[in-house]
């Protein structure tokens, strides 16, 4: 138990540049507080003791603002950074290493009695508002934009944007090596809605072709089609 706390709190502050000593982590991160707070009630879950490691749980949920279901598997190392409105169901499965930030859901499309949750592999994180929601795995070392809705499995070292998301990387085998910590799922240029990229790409070739058009018939453009090429 200690050794665990340990890794948390190390994962604390190695993210968490707001973290100025051990003390300060112990006590003042809610995050820090509610995974404690899920070890004890998961082991009184595993043990049969199910209404006990509900109330746990609900008592939890109320000190920190993260709910956390007794019986998801929560790995080593795990930060939930701010926390508040964080979702995690029953059958999720939480790997070591992970970054969770406020908002975040991980939750279920169905009503089965079986398997329902995402389970996240190690060194995963997930930014602010993002929904991960059905009962695939997101690969090690994967990030997931804020606000993004994942439906579908996500490769090791992807970045899903979007809604629903979509990869902005090319997949690959092994988790990447971030220049710096990606504190909300995306490094810098990635934040932006691949959907989004379409439309304006789809939107600058039609005034293209519309200022075509217009030479062709041998009439002027019109004054936003003339401030687009003198801005060009």
């Amino acid at each position: 138990m200690f050794k665990r706390l340990r890794n948390d709190v190390a994962a604390v502050r190695e993210r968490d540049p707001a973290a100025h000593s051990t003390v300060e982590v112990l006590l003042t991160y809610p995050g820090l507080h509610a995974v404690v707070g899920h070890r004890f009630a998961h082991a009184a879950w595993r043990r049969g003791f199910k209404l006990l490691a509900r109330l746990i749980s609900n008592v939890n949920r109320f000190l920190t603002g993260i709910e956390i279901h007794p019986g998801a598997v929560i790995g080593d190392g795990v930060f939930i950074d701010h926390g508040t409105g964080v979702v995690i169901g029953e059958t999720a499965v939480v790997g070591d290493n992970v970054t969770l930030y406020q908002g975040v859901t991980l939750g279920g499309v169905s009503l089965d009695p079986g398997k329902r949750h995402p389970t996240v592999e190690d060194d995963v994180i997930i930014g602010a508002g993002a929904a991960v929601l059905g009962p695939f795995t997101v690969g090690r070392g994967a990030r997931i934009g804020s606000n993004a809705v994942v439906l579908h499995e996500v490769a090791a070292g992807e970045t899903m944007v979007g809604v629903p998301a979509k990869s902005v990387s090319a997949k690959r085998s092994t988790p990447p090596r971030p220049r710096c910590f990606p504190a909300y799922g995306c490094e810098p240029g990635q934040e932006e809605d691949p959907l989004a990229q379409e439309v304006d790409a789809l939107s600058e070739r039609l005034q293209e072709l519309e200022a075509r058009l217009a030479t062709l018939e041998g009439r002027e453009p019109d004054a936003t089609e003339r401030a687009r090429r003198i801005a060009s």
